[in-house]
């Protein structure tokens, strides 16, 4: 284990570089303005080198402009991007929403977690270009950036290429029911990764380092109790990696329901709403216990023990691979990546109105068990 300092004191034939969206007539407009529909590139850069850090902050006037511009990058002149995300979840923004949120590798700082910063290191051995792409439907009206790099005479062949994949998915719930905690019935066995929740399938040989995970749960009942699994190299479930609970993989536990940031773990949003009812963001890389693999990977979490709950959850997975990679599915249309509309006091009050129906009505508390 080294500290994030060991290597500081370090000379290195490299050239320290930046390209930022500073005014260049010398006037204080130090930001560009991206029209709906255009994509942009921020940085289209020459040669070997690694960028070392990325910094933007952004006015719009779309207010779900976080998951509506899309930031790509691409390594070494290939076609295939290797990182693609709505910008909001990539630094660790989930729904469009403005928080705070500090780890080692991202952070959102203030005002409200309107500044975004990445310190994954870059590597490239034959180019680097970042887009974004302003998929909303209005103008994005100030953009602001500073991507910080080193040119370097060449790249060690030792290092991987930087990558990050977004995913959602509005899951299924097992038949038998929304049965976590066994409170329908005795609860299932699920021997197998059949119906997970995907984090990641990558082919290469490389390194996986965290996620940022982005749960809607419109129960009040926890709805962690999903194992992580990982299936290295076409190995058969259940595989060398194998968890015991979400709360268990980000390194908490007893279902959490408060925010707790650590630089490599934690919680960094709930909705304190009741039980565990609506969004939670958690977080875990892999900065000391990264997982490797040499052919391929899978990763994979359960929505519920055995599957068996109806979720919104969404993703970013981080990694470093050779090239080339393995290419990612289409991302969904912008409006397919909206999150799903907060349940309300209303609709919970419902639901007991449709139980007392289902009861015979009369004057009931809300713990009666049907005869």
């Amino acid at each position: 284990m080294h500290s994030p300092l060991a290597n500081i004191a370090q000379i290195r034939p490299a050239r320290s570089k930046r390209i930022s969206s500073y005014d260049r007539t010398g006037g204080n407009a130090d930001r560009i303005q991206i029209a709906a529909g255009e994509r942009v590139d921020l940085a289209s850069i020459e040669g070997a080198g690694a960028i070392k850090h990325i910094w933007f902050t952004i006015a719009s006037r779309d207010p779900m402009y976080r998951r509506n511009i899309v930031l790509r990058m691409y390594w070494d002149g290939e076609d295939n991007p290797s990182v693609e995300s709505p910008v909001g979840d990539f630094f660790g923004q989930g729904w469009g929403l403005e928080y705070n949120f500090v780890s080692l590798p991202l952070a959102a700082s203030p005002r409200s977690g309107r500044g975004l910063n990445c310190y994954f290191p870059m590597p490239f051995g034959n180019g680097a270009r970042i887009e974004v792409e302003n998929q909303s439907p209005t103008p994005v009206d100030a953009f602001y950036f500073y991507i910080d790099y080193e040119e370097w005479p060449e790249v060690d062949d030792s290092l991987g290429r930087f990558h990050a994949w977004w995913n959602r998915e509005i899951t299924d719930p097992d038949p038998s029911g929304e049965n976590e905690w066994s409170c329908l019935a005795p609860e299932l066995k699920h021997p197998s990764d059949e119906g997970n929740y995907l984090i990641l399938d990558a082919e290469g040989r490389g390194h996986y380092v965290g996620v940022n995970y982005f749960v809607d749960c419109p129960s009040p009942m926890w709805y962690g109790e999903g194992d992580d699994m990982f299936l290295i190299d076409g190995e058969p479930w259940p595989g060398t990696l194998h968890g015991t609970g979400t709360e268990d993989y980000f390194c908490t536990s007893w279902s959490p329901a408060e925010e707790y940031q650590h630089p490599y773990f934690g919680y960094a949003h709930v909705d304190h709403s009741f039980g565990w009812l609506g969004r939670a963001h958690a977080y875990r890389f892999h900065i000391e216990d990264p997982i490797h693999f040499q052919e391929s990977i899978r990763a994979s979490i359960e929505h519920g023990h055995a599957n068996n709950l109806t979720l919104d959850i969404c993703t970013v997975a981080y990694w470093y691979q050779t090239e080339p990679h393995k290419p990612f599915p289409q991302l969904p249309p912008s409006e397919a990546r909206h999150p799903m509309p907060a349940i309300s006091v209303t609709d919970v009050h419902r639901w007991r109105h449709a139980w007392r129906q289902s009861m015979g009505g009369g004057k009931l508390w809300g713990n009666e068990r049907p005869s």
